[in-house]
């Protein structure tokens, strides 16, 4: 019954992803720019990849930090980067929170924030590329980070892994001197490569994170729209491995000490499957994933990582 139901469940939001996917596919790149996007992207570390410079025309409120992006793109909406803040106190640890693809609304992560705060940690919640207020006018919040559009899914990634870096960065010229990630699918996915670049996170947990770029694309259910448009262009799913090297958790190993990382799974994900992120434990050598009863799309995996960071804390 569980089973069915995590199904039913994760069936009906990949029905409306794969809606939203289809009608952006008058903004598919060409073969051409996809070849060439690959080319310069053949000689780069991720070091040089993820560089980031100084923030610029940043600003405080008392609930948020914002700042223009080093990756600009033609909507400008995005082109503003965006942190919530809760607890600030730049003497206390920090915990960067990142949110899922196309996360409906904040509601869930704002009261782990606030329960976090009552620990002692500051907690930052970044709007990732695309999404609440970065969302461009006429469209879906997230619907433009993930779409046949192989090269800007690619920068977008970058955008939020060198945004999440400047407020790293920020931080510790502030005086804070403890961070730990916890992210969420495709926040999960950002974590992860941050994760391989800074190297004082206290720990880490990643809830059902996108590990398998190639099988997110080639078999996942919430992208089968994606499939068939590639398909129209006689573009193969496999060859996001040419990129790879920038973009899988698979190509790389966190600093963070092994035993300090968590990795959750649902049970009934055919997403993020459990065994890919079995697989991913083995290669980092973490402690096995947890394993929620959900499929991709659910609370239980992130009351159960609630549990498991106190420890941390």
């Amino acid at each position: 019954m569980k089973r069915s139901l995590a199904w039913a469940l994760d069936a009906s939001l990949c029905t409306a992803m794969n809606l939203i996917q289809w009608n952006l596919r008058h903004t598919m790149h060409s073969s051409a720019e996809l070849e060439t996007y690959f080319k310069e992207c053949e000689s780069l570390t991720r070091e040089d990849y993820y560089a980031f410079p100084p923030m610029q025309g940043f600003r405080f409120t008392a609930k948020q930090i914002c700042w223009e992006t080093p990756i600009k793109d033609h909507y400008p909406e995005n082109n503003q980067a965006c942190a919530e803040w809760y607890g600030f106190q730049y003497n206390r640890p920090t915990l960067i929170l990142l949110h899922a693809l196309m996360s409906a609304h904040g509601g869930g992560y704002r009261r782990l924030a606030k329960w976090l705060n009552q620990q002692g940690w500051n907690v930052l919640f970044p709007h990732l590329p695309c999404h609440y207020s970065r969302a461009p006018i006429g469209y879906w919040n997230g619907s433009l980070t993930m779409t046949s559009n192989l090269i800007r899914n690619a920068l977008l990634i970058r955008q939020g892994v060198i945004e999440i870096r400047q407020l790293m960065a920020f931080l510790r010229q502030q005086g804070c001197k403890k961070f730990a990630l916890l992210g969420t699918s495709y926040g999960g996915w950002m974590g992860s490569l941050v994760s391989f670049l800074e190297p004082d996170l206290d720990f880490i947990a990643l809830l059902q994170p996108i590990v398998n770029v190639e099988h997110a694309i080639a078999q996942s259910p919430a992208a089968r729209a994606i499939r068939h448009i590639l398909a129209q262009k006689n573009i193969p799913s496999n060859i996001v491995r040419r990129h790879a090297h920038l973009s899988s958790p698979f190509h790389g190993t966190p600093f963070c000490n092994k035993k300090r990382i968590i990795l959750a799974t649902g049970m009934y994900d055919r997403i993020s499957p459990p065994s890919e992120l079995h697989k991913l434990a083995d290669q980092w050598g973490t402690p096995p994933p947890l394993e929620a009863p959900q499929g991709h799309f659910g609370y239980i995996a992130l009351r159960m990582v609630k549990k498991h960071i106190t420890s941390f804390l």
